[in-house]
């Protein structure tokens, strides 16, 4: 058994994420990403499951103790990110085997493929310091300003009130909770397990503003 070069340690947050193998896409239709939503919150359970049990939308069931406690995610066309910390040991690991699992036979199934979809293992990035990890949580919540300028950190439109726009429109992350929004996948996340950077939305879009004023050097996976 391979050793991870970021081991995963009780009390500690990850930033965790994987592409499609050759960069091809992951998401294939709007039900694959909330398929993968609801796959987010019951795959992060000690009890098993059957995948031909989860029907429709709905975030309705028993999952017992959670391995993980998940902070925020946001999903692009051909890779995720989520953020989560180490609840039990072997958490992650387990938490991530029965989800990655899981959402590869629902693709291969449902869209008639073969093959693997992602890019080997997961990735994992060890966010040891508070600055990193309230980064994290921006850098994040601002992928998806890729899908309509690749070069948005760059342009000299940064000011834009569209951006924000878009990102609160874009229901494939976790910025629709951070902003206030009430809504099903909000069951995904366990906010209390996570440093209370935000103390309510305007807090959130302040730090998001700032990002995209001023975050020419924002990293981006």
């Amino acid at each position: 058994m391979s050793i991870r070069k970021v081991p995963f340690a009780i009390g500690e947050y990850y930033h965790i994420y994987n592409r499609g193998n050759s960069k091809q896409k992951i998401f294939l239709e709007k039900k694959n990403y909330n398929h993968f939503l609801k796959l987010l919150y019951i795959c992060n359970s000690e009890n098993n499951f059957v995948l031909r049990d989860i029907i429709g939308e709905s975030f309705d069931c028993v999952r017992g103790d959670t391995l993980v406690d998940i902070g925020a995610y946001c999903l692009m066309p051909n890779h995720f990110h989520i953020l989560v910390k180490e609840k039990v040991e072997g958490g992650i690991t387990k938490f991530m085997q029965k989800f990655s699992t899981a959402y590869v036979m629902y693709i291969n199934t449902k869209h008639k493929r073969t093959g693997s979809l992602f890019e080997g293992k997961f990735k994992s990035r060890h966010l040891n310091t508070d600055k990193y990890l309230k980064y994290i949580f921006s850098y994040m919540h601002l992928n998806p300003l890729k899908l309509i300028n690749k070069n948005w950190r760059t342009s000299l439109d940064k000011n834009n009130p569209g951006l924000e726009k878009y990102l609160s429109n874009y229901k494939y992350s976790s910025y629709s909770e951070y902003i206030g929004e009430n809504r099903i996948q909000s069951k995904i996340l366990y906010k209390q397990a996570f440093p209370n950077y935000f103390s309510n939305g305007d807090k959130f879009k302040d730090e998001i503003k700032y990002w995209i004023s001023f975050g020419d050097g924002i990293e981006t996976t």
